[in-house]
């Protein structure tokens, strides 16, 4: 074998290799990303769970006020106030996640593959 067959032989080791390895990069990547959005669409739902139920509190409040004016009323609008208060919060923080979540490429992964070829094309023209 001479020396060209060994450096094109080398070079197709070292090529495949590193495909082998920006992929589980890749996947390990997309993984957190996938966890991450998994997370903020998961405040989401508690943010719309808490909406609702602060919803009917209120309603509740505006019924017992409507009712009779009792301080039962007081109690349930402030119980509405406080979960309608969580549900915002939960929503911004559930935003806030999915925003970091996306786009879901693996951009690290993108970057270091462009920088891979970049040297091998570097090398190749030595």
């Amino acid at each position: 074998m001479n020396d060209t067959q060994k450096l094109v032989s080398d070079l197709s080791e070292q090529v495949t290799r590193l495909v082998k390895d920006e992929l589980r990069l890749a996947r390990i990547e997309l993984t957190e990303k996938g966890k991450r959005a998994g997370f903020g669409a998961g405040l989401f739902g508690a943010a719309g769970t808490a909406a609702f139920y602060g919803g009917a509190a209120v309603v509740a409040a505006v019924v017992l006020l409507l009712a009779l004016v009792m301080p039962g009323w007081a109690a349930a609008a402030i119980v509405g106030g406080v979960l309608l208060a969580a549900a915002a919060v939960l929503g911004l923080v559930g935003k806030n996640q999915v925003q970091r979540a996306t786009p879901p490429v693996p951009e690290e992964t993108i970057a270091s593959v462009k920088a891979d070829i970049d040297m091998v094309k570097e090398r190749a023209r030595r």
